[in-house]
């Protein structure tokens, strides 16, 4: 959760400043090496002289990885503090649907048969968008794995299309349907436990409500179709 962050986020910095502390105590090692080698390398025999390059070799290595543990550390810190940014727009974005939705409903016309009329439609289009949606654990989307094998454990948050394309994309979040898109909105499922694909947008397959028995995805449709 997002409570977690700020501890998350001080752990990081402290480790961070650590491993500048002890950059700037190579370097200083480093400095005073190669000073020495300066000062004492016309006495040294040949032996000695690659000896103190070695040691000078050593504490620029050592130098070397602790600016890419603290360049690591911050991509990752990076990553966290993006991660909740998105999770939290996607919240955003749901909750001003939901209100949109409630303040549609509750928007009424003049007292009569019309105001009567006017809100069962409304509803009636509230319980149809009810049904097509993915409500339950078993409706939404299947993990997908990548290609080194790990699944994501984060579950898809249902968002707006045009929120979708409004916020940056992750290249590490699945995408599903024909278009390529990441999850939002109403979505269905194929029939076919083979289908590459799995999920669809109900927009992108020409659907408003959920179809009642099994349904194929275009693609499906037309291998059956070949193999008959």
């Amino acid at each position: 959760g997002i409570e977690n962050l700020p501890c998350e986020l001080q752990r990081n910095f402290q480790l961070m400043r650590e491993l500048d502390q002890r950059t700037e105590d190579k370097k200083a090692e480093i400095d005073s090496l190669a000073a020495a080698y300066i000062e004492s390398v016309k006495n040294m025999v040949p032996e000695q002289r690659v000896e103190h390059l070695k040691k000078i070799q050593s504490a620029y290595s050592k130098c070397r990885e602790y600016s890419d543990d603290k360049v690591q550390l911050a991509m990752q810190t990076y990553e966290m503090v993006d991660k909740h940014i998105r999770r939290l727009d996607a919240d955003l974005a749901r909750f001003e649907a939901d209100l949109k939705d409630k303040l549609e409903g509750s928007d009424f016309e003049s007292p009569g048969s019309r105001s009567l009329k006017k809100g069962r439609s409304q509803k009636d289009k509230r319980s149809s968008r009810g049904r097509g949606r993915r409500t339950s654990e078993e409706d939404t989307p299947k993990k997908k794995k990548l290609k080194g094998g790990s699944e994501f454990a984060d579950t898809i948050l249902s968002v707006h299309p045009s929120d979708v394309l409004d916020m940056p994309v992750d290249p590490n979040e699945p995408t599903y349907c024909l278009c390529h898109q990441v999850s939002y909105g109403e979505m269905i499922g194929c029939d076919n436990p083979d289908c590459p694909i799995e999920w669809f947008h109900f927009a992108c397959v020409d659907l408003t409500t959920k179809p009642k028995g099994k349904w194929f995805c275009p693609r499906c449709v037309q291998d059956r179709k070949k193999k008959k």
